[in-house]
């Protein structure tokens, strides 16, 4: 059976389902512990409808993730903000504070979800990058070249704050944050120069 991810009483329903799911982590303190029939529960709702919107507990993560990151750049970056070097820096900001929450809350137990979680994150941040670069009426920029644009500047940011949040005592955050905005900033100034004029 397939939902309307629009339908209002889907996105009420999806968010029971995290509610539940933020509770059981904040009691245990890791996500493989906690099961499809504990979410269930703590959300008193059916098993069945749990299955109407997500195929297993691996989908159900994947959604949460997105939640959780997507929640973190609209208390940062409102839908309709412009791709510019400022808001650039608020993304990577964010980025950086995401990862290293997401780091510290994770337990030995949860390293299988890791990979998938993080795909999730960075897939989310390529694809508002994407949305964005294509706002941008840039001379001389086919779809295809803002397209790789944006998988340059979203693997470029991720990957280095991904690499940062599993080492973070290697560097401070002020001075990896400092680091990649200068890398960004000299590297993407044409780019930046030319949706300006």
């Amino acid at each position: 059976m397939s939902v309307n991810p629009e339908d209002p009483r889907v996105i009420r329903t999806r968010q029971l389902f995290v509610q539940a799911f933020n509770d059981l982590v904040e009691k245990k303190k890791n996500l493989y512990s906690i099961s499809v029939q504990d979410i269930t529960k703590q959300a008193a709702v059916n098993r069945t409808t749990f299955y109407a919107h997500f195929q297993d507990k691996y989908d159900f993560l994947e959604y949460w993730m997105k939640d959780k990151f997507q929640m973190a750049l609209r208390d940062r970056l409102p839908e309709e903000t412009r791709c510019n070097a400022n808001n650039l820096r608020t993304l990577l900001q964010t980025l950086f504070e995401f990862l290293l929450r997401f780091q510290q809350c994770s337990t030995p137990g949860d390293k299988p979800f890791e990979a998938m979680l993080e795909n999730v994150i960075h897939q989310d941040l390529h694809r508002l990058l994407l949305k964005r670069v294509n706002e941008m009426d840039i001379q001389g920029f086919s779809p295809e070249k803002l397209e790789a644009a944006a998988l340059v500047i979203s693997w470029g940011m991720f990957g280095t704050v991904l690499l940062w949040s599993r080492n973070p005592q290697d560097h401070s955050v002020e001075t990896m944050f400092e680091e990649v905005v200068e890398v960004l900033s000299v590297n993407l100034a044409p780019f930046w120069e030319q949706t300006a004029s």
